[in-house]
């Protein structure tokens, strides 16, 4: 792919590519500085991509891949924070955060393990990169009612599986999240 293409392409895609990354970083400024992260990684590797959509793909898994980073590198401080604290209290807010943070890890082991290939695609683009029905209906080449009801089955599924999840945690009373 040429460097014009390539530039193009992140060009005519940044805004989506910026949802995706305010998905993972709240704040805009850090948000742009994975974008403009992403873009320097994929710059060696543009004679590889071969067309628009390999582009897209590579950027949305590299912005993806930054933000989990990104988030160790927060859960690592915020377990220092915790541990430097002699009365044994946990502020609210960490608290509230690292829930946060474990809820969605256990809805994305839900995803990766109990959704089908194309369930896991329309999760994806819908939730995380903001989709259009259209858009994700062209791209797997079914019909958008097809798509919609993939994502109803799959939202379902998460939703089944979370709940078996938490009532296992509170039958048990421990957490299972590697066996969802």
């Amino acid at each position: 792919m040429s460097e014009e293409t390539l530039t193009s392409t992140f060009t005519l895609l940044r805004r989506k590519f910026l949802r995706l990354a305010s998905r993972f970083f709240p704040d805009e400024e850090d948000a742009n500085d994975a974008l403009q992260e992403a873009f320097c990684r994929l710059w060696p590797k543009r004679d590889e991509i071969d067309s628009r959509q390999e582009a897209e793909a590579m950027t949305v898994a590299t912005v993806r891949n930054l933000g989990i980073d990104a988030y160790r590198r927060r859960q690592s401080v915020q377990w220092l924070e915790l541990n430097e604290e002699r009365d044994g209290g946990v502020a609210e807010p960490v608290s509230d955060e690292l829930e946060r943070r474990e809820q969605f890890r256990t809805v994305e082991a839900i995803i990766d393990r109990h959704l089908t290939e194309v369930q896991r695609t329309i999760v994806r683009r819908r939730e995380y990169d903001g989709a259009e029905f259209s858009e994700i209906a062209e791209e797997l080449g079914m019909e958008e009612p097809a798509v919609r009801m993939q994502l109803s089955r799959a939202r379902k599924t998460i939703r089944m599986c979370y709940q078996k999840l938490s009532e296992n945690e509170r039958t048990t009373g421990r957490h299972t999240e590697s066996h969802p």
